[in-house]
């Protein structure tokens, strides 16, 4: 065999392996883009690279009555009741998986004793606003109902989430308690509050006016925020009729001096659109961060704010070492400050609050 075919049969093998990588490309990317915008967002990344996980000790357990209402729940090893920390997966209302969930969120609280949840919600592709918020704390309520079975401490009790679903945990995080003390249903009676947040390219407004406003551009030509709400996309709406929905919705709408603190990270480019950009572009802009910081701050609420040209570290141990602390544990995961980053260190407010009280 001379040293040409040689190569070539040394080198076809790997060729045709690469040709099979890159036409499969395509279509897994396609998987992965569940809200079909173009973008692969928190979680997505890294699927097919993913460190193997632990499996949930109970998965696709229905809390509430419709397909997507189920969970998986990760147990912690514990003596005593656990915190526990629930993953709300994003896609833009219109997608998403709860097995998104990051690994290292689910090795790090198992090996810290905290116990892990991860949720579906209905889409508004067949349920409309505020249906998945609803879902997010069907959810939270569910958690609490099995406090005794699970081994759950109710009062530490975080949510995070990326996109959509940081806009379900703020909410969470923000509205008046949900529990009906007087409901028939033990699960209904629960409250809905949370202890803290951790908030990834979250909006804390879906007003799309309110959107325009902020970010500029045509941001709020995303097409899922009008289906979130059932109008179309183009074409005239009642304005006046919408917006109590547009406020209901809104997590800023809720915020009282008294709801728990949040982390937030961004990564978009924190700079203004031009006027001319795609639809939908700037959806996750960092000035929803910077305006909800600001309303924070005004309360005296803790609220801390990364970017990601500031942020070096892997952001999901920072929220979880925020997380533990709000949760009064013992944690050698000490949060990292950036000099001259904004937000980098925590606002004034309740510092080490466990409690999940509601306003």
């Amino acid at each position: 065999m001379n040293i040409a075919t040689l190569a070539l049969h040394t080198l076809y093998p790997a060729l045709a392996l690469a040709s099979n990588l890159l036409a499969a490309a395509p279509e897994q990317f396609k998987q992965r883009d569940r809200n079909n915008d173009g973008v692969l967002h928190e979680g997505t990344r890294q699927e097919g690279t993913r460190t193997p996980m632990a499996r949930p000790t109970f998965a696709d357990v229905p809390y509430g009555p419709y397909e997507r209402t189920v969970l998986d729940f990760w147990k912690a090893n514990s003596s005593s009741p656990t915190p526990v920390v629930v993953y709300i997966h994003g896609g833009g209302f219109v997608g998403g998986d709860k097995r998104s969930i990051p690994v290292v969120v689910v090795d790090d609280c198992l090996s810290n004793g905290v116990s892990v949840a991860a949720i579906h919600y209905r889409f508004v592709t067949t349920a409309p606003f505020p249906a998945p918020q609803h879902d997010g704390a069907r959810a939270i309520q569910f958690l609490r109902s099995k406090a005794t079975g699970w081994n759950i401490d109710p009062t530490r009790i975080a949510a995070f989430g990326g996109s959509a679903g940081a806009g379900i945990s703020l909410w969470l995080a923000f509205h008046d308690d949900l529990a009906q003390t007087n409901s028939a249903d033990p699960v209904a009676r629960q409250s809905t509050r949370i202890a803290c947040v951790g908030s990834f390219g979250g909006q804390p407004s879906y007003d799309p006016f309110v959107i325009k406003e902020w970010v500029g551009g045509r941001a709020y030509l995303h097409p899922s925020i009008f289906k979130c709400y059932g109008v179309p996309l183009t074409g005239s709406f009642d304005r006046a009729k919408l917006q109590p929905l547009f406020d209901e919705c809104a997590a800023l709408t809720h915020l009282t001096k008294d709801d728990p603190p949040v982390i937030m990270f961004y990564s978009e480019p924190d700079a203004p659109l031009p006027p001319d950009s795609p639809p939908g572009t700037g959806i996750h802009h960092p000035v929803f961060g910077h305006k909800l910081k600001k309303a924070m701050d005004d309360l005296g609420i803790e609220s801390v704010y990364y970017h990601r040209s500031d942020f070096k570290e892997n952001p999901h141990k920072e929220m979880l070492a925020f997380f533990f602390r709000h949760f009064g544990m013992k944690t050698t995961a000490a949060p990292h400050a950036v000099p001259g980053a904004e937000g980098a260190t925590a606002a004034s407010g309740a510092e080490g609050a466990t409690g999940a009280t509601g306003s």
